[in-house]
């Protein structure tokens, strides 16, 4: 499965990995999915992303440039699309998008659903909660309602 968020945050790029900023709930959501509980302050990137590799997770931005200020996504303009149908092309095995959040998922509408082939357009979307510390909702809350990929890959390892 491939999740997609918009774009980096300005914490992302400062640190190299995706959703880098301490508030956001991204990595305490995949930990509490994959790895049992939250991710520790020393969570580097690497055992981040060994965690989504080891439970076939995909996870890359709709967006590869664009234009805003500070990292909220409201304030994305100028968005140029990701090759999300070259992605797709190379990862045949992609059998579920999750989008984080309504904006990502306006992106993906916008700049890569035009793009996508008969076949790739038939790949089930489902667009969550974003993770990001601007959406007041309490982390138990969006842990509910993220566990719909825990649903998706556990009906993946029954086929």
């Amino acid at each position: 499965m491939l999740i997609l968020g918009t774009a980096p945050s300005a914490a992302s790029l400062a640190a190299g990995f995706n959703y880098a900023h301490p508030r956001n709930a991204f990595w305490p959501i995949m930990f509490a999915l994959f790895g049992g509980g939250a991710p520790s302050a020393a969570a580097d990137w690497e055992s981040r992303r060994a965690l989504l590799l080891s439970n076939r997770v995909a996870l890359w931005d709709v967006a590869r440039a664009c234009a805003r200020e500070g990292s909220a996504d409201s304030s994305i303009r100028d968005a140029e699309a990701n090759d999300i149908p070259g992605l797709l092309n190379a990862c045949p095995g992609i059998g579920m998008i999750f989008l984080n959040g309504q904006k990502a998922a306006a992106l993906f509408r916008k700049l890569a659903e035009p793009a996508l082939t008969e076949r790739q357009s038939m790949i089930p979307r489902a667009t969550l909660p974003s993770t990001s510390p601007a959406r007041a909702e309490p982390l138990a809350a969006k842990l509910e309602k993220w566990q719909a990929i825990r649903a998706f890959l556990d009906t993946q390892m029954e086929t």
